[in-house]
């Protein structure tokens, strides 16, 4: 099994660091709104990686976070708190906040097929942890204190910037047209560890006692914090999307092996954005689309993770509405291509098609050329139902399209549908093969009136009860 490492900048073969176990570490998101779509193509590819972890013989563990605390509206540590500046702006308290946008999350991941993690661990239930973990930077050297805040100080880390590619003096230029709001900071890049209830903080919300003074985390010490707690350091494999590269998995990499002297994670594993109207999608400008929109539109939750298997995870997703009716038809016709009667008298193995599936999904989780696969075996005469459910089974496992349950939905519906429909279907279908065009389509339309759409495909055709009838 190949995967990308974004710290070598190259696919190579996974080695796991104990045999036989997959430790892997998920960024998770910061609950002061509704996830976006963009949001959960990342969740979607932490969900294929695991499953397909899971599909080579890895025991899987994955620890994911939840922010619900020290986010600022900017990275570079300045502006609110975001689960604060929600809580103001809905007049409830912030962990209030926090606990529905994270319930509304896991719904979203539900009924997106995302597995939850091993292990889902809130900021604010680990803070003691983070103080431990600061004290221990202070003790090294790493860390200083301000009269506003506790910082890391990158100067002390020759590798900063490593993930990224970013040197420190790079990070200096690009640091300059920032917004410092802590001037006894030695470097503009200089990022929190802990914020006092000082100056701006002075009223934050959420805080605890700390050899600092009452404060709260900054952003990216819970993650350091949490992954040592929970799978050890190093572990196998770190994910997230590409825009945690170049700070919070910078500086997560940065304080852990400042603090523990040995690597935070073996493999770093990113996916690109979502983008519409070319621009990525973003809950700060205000231009989102959440999954309750697409089900507002009548769109099926997996009609969008279809949509994110279409196009490999290192490649932006190009999101319109247009794209996901096509994601939603192409799925439907997979369901009841799976569910279309076979009557091959000698049926083959399907073991070829498992083969090449496992071969596209171990190369970097290439997902659009597994789907290519599942389909060329869907399509296949010379399968019968019981090999191509066989193969349909351990495909799924990894894609997580719910294609047998699906399947047997369809069935059902096609069993309650009148023998006389079926009858009437069965015969403008041979008219159609006849080419007598003109008597297939009144009978099409006499089916249609009675509330019944017949959908053809390469093979046959079906009939699906056309709602609201």
């Amino acid at each position: 099994m190949k995967l990308y490492n974004t710290l070598t900048r190259k696919k190579q073969a996974f080695k796991p660091l104990k045999k036989g176990s997959a430790r892997l570490y998920t960024c998770g998101p910061t609950v002061y709104h509704y996830a976006h779509i963009g949001n959960l193509r990342s969740y979607v590819f932490a969900d294929v990686l695991e499953r397909t972890l899971a599909f080579e013989g890895f025991a899987v563990k994955r620890v994911m976070n939840i922010t619900d605390v020290g986010h600022l509206t900017s990275d570079a540590d300045s502006g609110e708190d975001k689960v604060e500046r929600e809580a103001k702006k809905e007049k409830k308290s912030v962990w209030d906040v926090s606990r529905f946008y994270a319930d509304a999350f896991f719904r979203d991941c539900a009924e997106l097929n995302i597995k939850k993690p091993s292990r889902v661990v809130r900021a604010t239930d680990t803070v003691k942890d983070q103080i431990k973990l600061i004290q221990l930077l202070f003790k090294k050297g790493y860390a200083y204190e301000t009269e506003q805040a506790v910082y890391f100080d990158i100067s002390r880390c020759k590798a900063y910037g490593k993930l990224s590619g970013q040197s420190l003096e790079e990070k200096r230029v690009a640091a300059r047209g920032e917004v410092v709001e802590d001037p006894d900071k030695r470097h503009p890049a200089d990022f929190a560890l802990w914020f006092k209830r000082a100056g701006r903080h002075k009223n934050h919300a959420m805080h605890w006692a700390s050899p600092w003074g009452d404060g709260f985390p900054g952003w990216h010490i819970e993650c350091s914090a949490i992954s040592s707690k929970y799978l050890g350091q190093p572990f196998d494999i770190h994910t997230g999307g590409i825009d945690h590269i170049g700070t919070h998995h910078t500086n997560e990499i940065a304080q852990s092996e400042a603090a523990y002297g040995k690597p935070l994670a073996k493999v770093w594993m990113h996916n690109e954005y979502l983008v519409i109207d070319r621009a990525k999608m973003s809950k700060s400008k205000g231009a989102f689309i959440t999954l309750a929109d697409a089900k507002k539109r009548g769109f099926e939750p997996l009609a969008f993770r279809y949509l994110a298997l279409t196009t490999h995870y290192r490649s932006q997703l190009h999101f319109s509405w247009e794209s996901l009716g096509a994601a939603q038809r192409a799925l439907q016709n997979l369901w009841e291509e799976i569910t279309r009667t076979r009557t091959a008298k000698k049926s083959k193995s399907a073991d070829s098609y498992l083969k090449k599936f496992k071969q596209r999904l171990s190369d970097d989780l290439d997902t659009p050329r597994a789907l290519a696969v599942l389909w060329e075996a869907a399509k296949d005469p010379g399968l019968d139902q019981k090999s191509l459910l066989s193969f349909i089974k351990q495909a799924d496992a990894t894609l997580g399209l719910d294609l047998i349950k699906q399947s047997k939905r369809l069935a059902r519906e096609q069993s309650s549908i009148p023998a006389s429909i079926k009858e009437r279907a069965e015969e403008r279908w041979k008219l159609k093969k006849m080419k007598e065009f003109g008597k297939s389509d009144k009978i099409r339309l006499t089916l249609a009136k009675r509330g019944y759409e017949i959908q053809d495909q390469e093979q046959g055709y079906a009939i699906k009860r056309v709602k609201n009838q």
